[in-house]
């Protein structure tokens, strides 16, 4: 789960991190009295939106007056940011960040997220703040150091202090660099995040240590532990079949082609994608029904893929061990009788009471095709399609 930028800075907070005073606006009509809030004589108009990259897109301006920022916020609000993370589709700007300007002297990378390779919180950072941190491993990877955290013992100072002498923070501030990096760390940790990073970390001319800009992704796996992070969630951000795919515990995400895919099992359902587009295919979704998916899961999740407007055919792709292939059966026809499907849906049932499952699918009287195999099934949706 994701959350904006100035709702990360309100985390931030909790945990004694500086960041510039800012305002948080709904409609154009707010900005002049949020600019006056800040007290600065320059102000920073931000756009919100879940994905970065808002700078080049055109989503932050500098305004220098009061009447800018009214200005810069008539002409944000409602318009559709595009950047390398929104894709074509775009984000609409739904909420300013009116914010202070700082008098920056020198910016840093700083962030904790898991490492995969080694199973452990790593603790990433770099000189070169302000920039995309992909962009710098790519071009400069000497300029970024990282730090693998015991998990038994969490970051520990001397971690932090050689992290800053690696990134050149000055000697003066090594320890509120150390302080401000512990307590990022706790963040992390206590909020079940999967990544928490300050991009830049501005030290300013008055040599006091700030976050500009802030990210945090949160766990959903342990959400429901995080009562105040809930609150932060924004259903407008979201896909709508995600979001509905979530009422019924379905794991559910979008994806850009145009063969739906149910499946049960999120490894056999990353298979399934594979397979697809190793013949040629394009999947829509990747839809993980659980191995103990009700008849009402089934026909939810029939009717979460076909609600996506370029689906031309489904792949229907089950291995029955908890999950009965009867009672997927049934979730199927139901739900196609329901929702009057009028693309090809190809079915492949393997498991527990796979011959009973194949038995309904062929006295349903539906244009269903059973495959024989995954292989058959991938190859047969794919000719469909095509």
């Amino acid at each position: 789960m994701n959350i904006h930028e100035y709702q990360a800075k309100e985390v931030l907070k909790k945990y004694n991190i500086e960041v510039p005073k800012g305002v948080v606006i709904f409609s154009p009509d707010e900005a002049e009295k949020a600019a006056w809030k800040i007290e600065s004589s320059v102000a920073v108009v931000k756009a919100q939106i879940h994905a970065g990259g808002r700078g080049k897109a055109g989503g932050i301006k500098v305004a220098e007056s009061i009447s800018e920022v009214v200005s810069y916020a008539n002409e944000l609000f409602g318009k559709k940011l595009f950047t390398h993370q929104t894709g074509p589709q775009g984000k609409e700007i739904k909420r300013l960040l009116i914010e202070e300007s700082c008098n920056i002297k020198k910016e840093y990378y700083i962030g904790f997220t898991l490492d995969r390779r080694t199973s452990r919180i790593v603790f990433v950072a770099s000189e070169e703040g302000g920039t995309d941190i992909e962009e710098v491993a790519k071009k400069t990877p000497e300029k970024i150091f990282t730090e693998i955290i015991d998990p038994l013992v969490g970051l520990t100072s001397f971690q932090a202090r050689r992290i800053a002498f690696n990134i050149n923070i000055p000697n003066g501030l090594i320890d509120k660099f150390v302080e401000l990096s512990l307590n990022l760390y706790n963040c992390y940790s206590q909020n079940d995040c999967i990544l928490a990073e300050i991009n830049p970390l501005a030290i300013t001319k008055d040599n006091r240590m700030m976050a500009l800009d802030a990210k945090l992704s949160f766990d959903e796996n342990g959400i429901y532990r995080q009562s105040e992070i809930q609150y932060y969630r924004d259903l407008d951000e979201e896909d709508e079949k995600e979001i509905e795919a979530s009422k019924y515990n379905l794991s559910y995400i979008a994806l850009d082609g145009n063969i739906g895919c149910m499946v049960n099992g999120a490894g056999l359902a990353m298979a399934t994608m594979d397979i697809i587009k190793h013949y040629g295919g394009e999947p829509a979704n990747f839809l993980d029904v659980g191995g103990s998916a009700t008849e009402d899961n089934v026909k939810s999740a029939f009717k979460i893929i076909l609600s996506d407007k370029n689906i031309k055919g489904i792949f229907v792709n089950i291995f029955g061990g908890i999950m009965k292939c009867d009672v997927i059966a049934k979730g199927i026809i139901e739900a196609a009788k329901e929702v009057k499907v009028k693309v090809p849906i190809v079915i492949r049932l393997e498991g527990t009471n796979v011959l009973k499952g194949k038995e309904m699918l062929k006295k349903s009287g539906l244009n269903f095709i059973v495959a024989d195999s995954m292989t058959d099934g991938a190859k047969k949706i794919v000719e469909l399609v095509e």
